[in-house]
């Protein structure tokens, strides 16, 4: 399989000759063999390992996105990604780096949410009044 990890601003990684792909969703670890049947699936923050042809086992923390096979073509898609550590020190990254700071994305979200919602529903007050 060839196998791309793209971050909305560059390319992380491009490996040729992959023979299996690890990567966590919210349901659990999603794995890849070469013969498995095209698909889609929703990353969740944590852990992507995959292994090149020529090499042991490469593990990367990755932060949400998507994953995409087709053909012999694996494309993933995620906000953020940081490799060239150790398993204990990715996954420690996992849990300070990423999942804090979704924590945090969702309550601005929410925040921005509330703020729109009072913005218009005075909005339409003025036209009514």
């Amino acid at each position: 399989m060839q196998l791309k990890i793209l971050l909305p601003f560059k390319l992380f990684v491009a490996c040729d000759a992959v023979l299996r792909i690890v990567a966590p969703t919210r349901a659990g670890s999603f794995g890849l063999l070469p013969q498995r049947l095209d698909c889609v699936a929703a990353l969740a923050p944590g852990i992507l390992s995959y292994t090149p042809s020529d090499a042991a086992e490469l593990h990367l923390a990755i932060d949400e996105g998507v994953m995409v096979k087709t053909g012999a073509e694996v494309l993933v898609c995620v906000r953020r990604a940081i490799g060239g550590a150790e398993l204990g020190e990715l996954r420690k990254a996992v849990e300070e780096e990423f999942l804090k700071l979704n924590e945090r994305d969702r309550s601005v979200r929410s925040t921005l949410a509330q703020l729109e919602g009072g913005f218009i529903r005075r909005f339409v007050e003025f036209q009514h009044g």
